[in-house]
């Protein structure tokens, strides 16, 4: 996966850890299990430490379940759960953030994020699932002129496939998205 160079933003413009969903509905068993999320997590953790300060976001169902949503949650009905529910809380241990942005979709790119992360800026994207809001953030982020970083080894799919997939998908946007293994940024 390692193909696209690492193009870092001209004039060395300062690079954002931004650490996608890893909260408890994607790390304990169920339907949204993530099997690799613990490899993920000791991946961000490695990055956090290094100097990246992350920032976190998580899922949080809107009860409204507007449009397509309600059929979403027809098909994954044990995940129609209270937005206060602790399945939702982030699961990150020793990991401090500079904040949480919520959002009830998959991509978390949007005003919260934009204004964290100025135009010509590097966005560092790790979490989960690699096949759902990693991609779907990466997409909204390059759309908005921001310097992509997916992070190989820090997130994780639905499966090994689905992950190999979606960073497939997203190497044939280099430059705008470049995906690296954790080693490329700590060294």
């Amino acid at each position: 996966m390692t193909g696209s160079p690492n193009v870092v933003p001209p004039g060395g413009q300062k690079r954002h850890l931004v650490v996608i969903d890893m909260q408890r509905a994607f790390r304990q068993e169920g339907e949204w299990h993530i099997p690799r999320y613990d490899e993920a997590a000791r991946t961000i953790a490695r990055l956090a430490a290094s100097g990246l300060e992350p920032i976190s976001t998580r899922f949080i169902p809107d009860p409204a379940e507007n449009g397509a949503w309600s059929s979403y949650y027809d098909r994954w009905q044990s995940m129609r759960l209270d937005p206060a529910d602790p399945i939702w809380h982030t699961e990150l241990p020793d990991i401090e953030t500079r904040g949480s942005i919520d959002l009830p979709t998959f991509s978390k790119w949007g005003q919260e994020l934009a204004e964290l992360i100025p135009v010509g800026e590097e966005i560092i994207l790790t979490g989960v699932a690699t096949d759902c809001c990693i991609l779907a953030t990466a997409l909204g982020a390059a759309d908005a002129g921001r310097y992509v970083t997916v992070v190989e080894d820090g997130c994780a799919g639905q499966s090994d496939a689905a992950h190999v997939q979606a960073l497939n998908l997203l190497e044939l946007l280099s430059p705008m998205i470049n995906v690296v293994k954790s080693d490329a940024l700590l060294t």
